[in-house]
């Protein structure tokens, strides 16, 4: 099923963001996890499937998009929702691990928020960018964002094609939203010394 580009889809994956994927997030950051987090979206009619956040603290491993691929797989749920049908949301651009992931689950799509480039800046957080360079050899967007197995898209890549009075609301709630995660980022980064997280 073709995934309409427009503004519809980022306003609906701006409030899973806003209201499902940040609470938990939230308390994640309280736990000395990352900020990041992902959720799951009906391509048929925009409707949440499930919501996630990482869970770093527990394995290393369990980056926003891989523990709600975790959970999704030990949930009922699972047997009855094709992956082929289903959005995947990511709140920050998808490190390499992550990529892959989504690809072996089946998914032929990701949408993301913030960027590599925000993760590191903003974030304080560069692993993204230096695994891209240091394993594959690739600068910053050097990746394939459209390929055999998936279509990548930053949501303000689709905000810049839209009509300033359909543009301009989703502007506004995503800053909203850059503010909560900025207070997360402060308190993780203040904290994060006391976790055991590899590559924190």
């Amino acid at each position: 099923m073709e995934i309409k580009e427009n503004a519809e889809l980022v306003r609906k994956l701006l409030d899973v963001m806003e209201h499902d994927i940040l609470p938990l997030t939230e308390k994640g950051v309280a736990d000395g996890n990352k900020v990041f987090g992902g959720a799951l979206l009906r391509k048929s009619d925009l409707s949440l499937v499930m919501a996630q956040t990482n869970n770093e603290t527990e394995n290393p491993l369990w980056h926003g998009e891989v523990h709600l691929l975790k959970c999704f797989y030990e949930s009922p749920i699972s047997k009855n929702e094709p992956t082929r049908d289903m959005i995947f949301l990511s709140t920050h651009e998808p490190c390499t691990m992550c990529m892959s992931a989504i690809a072996w689950a089946g998914f032929d799509n990701f949408f993301y928020f913030f960027s590599h480039q925000d993760s590191r800046d903003s974030f304080a957080i560069p692993h993204d960018l230096k695994m891209l360079k240091e394993v594959f050899g690739l600068e910053p967007g050097g990746y394939n964002h459209d390929n055999a197995f998936w279509r990548g898209r930053g949501l303000f890549d689709i905000i810049a094609t839209l009509p300033d009075d359909q543009a301009q609301p989703l502007l506004n709630q995503a800053n909203r939203i850059r503010a909560r995660y900025a207070e997360l980022s402060n308190a993780y980064q203040s904290s994060k010394d006391d976790n055991a997280i590899p590559l924190n």
